[in-house]
């Protein structure tokens, strides 16, 4: 990636690499049939990294801090997921995802937030949730500190979560316990979440 297309907001000389490491990771975890259909990444950044290095027949972002991208096969709309419902029609998506967001709303308002997703997602589909390991949270404020990652996006976290926790939330948004698989990544610094409905 080219210093003008970072994937967050502020600075941090690992941005782009971390950015990287989670597209990977999201990538692995979608199963190749889903890929003819639609995919939602909720929280995209201002440059939609994971979106442009995704391969799906249609791609679409949110984030407010989207900034113009110029790439026809990329439906972006500048808004935030906050209570309120998505602008898509019931099961539109094949697969939806939240890489590295979730700690960045409010614990009262996943619930919702995950609802919506549930209704957009097509029987099948999947949703993807990558999200720091609650023990990481001393080490990544100490990286922001440093300028090793975004202090900014650190910053701006609100809670950190357990993996248990997450998989109840999940559940209570809709999705069968026995449909959610769960793990770590980036030596146990990240966890990763695949919900299908």
């Amino acid at each position: 990636m080219k210093n003008n297309k970072k994937p967050t907001r502020g600075k941090g000389l690992l941005e782009n690499f971390l950015a990287k490491k989670r597209s990977k990771r999201a990538n692995f975890l979608i199963p190749k049939e889903l890929r003819k259909g639609r995919i939602l990444d909720i929280g995209c950044g201002s440059y939609p990294y994971f979106l442009i290095t995704t391969s799906f027949e249609e791609k679409f972002g949110i984030d407010p801090s989207i900034k113009n991208l110029n790439d026809e096969r990329i439906i972006l709309k500048r808004t935030k997921v906050d209570n309120r419902k998505l602008p898509f029609k019931d099961e539109f998506f094949d697969a939806v995802t939240m890489l590295a967001v979730i700690e960045h709303i409010e614990f009262n308002k996943l619930p919702q937030i995950l609802g919506e997703i549930n209704r957009v997602l097509k029987i099948g589909g999947i949703l993807i949730l990558t999200t720091p390991a609650p023990w990481a949270d001393t080490l990544l404020h100490f990286m922001g500190k440093v300028g090793l990652i975004s202090a900014e996006e650190i910053n701006e976290h609100k809670h950190n979560h357990q993996r248990l926790g997450i998989e109840k939330i999940l559940e209570e948004a809709g999705f069968k316990r026995q449909k959610i698989r769960s793990g770590f990544f980036e030596l146990f610094a990240n966890m990763w979440f695949v919900a299908e409905k």
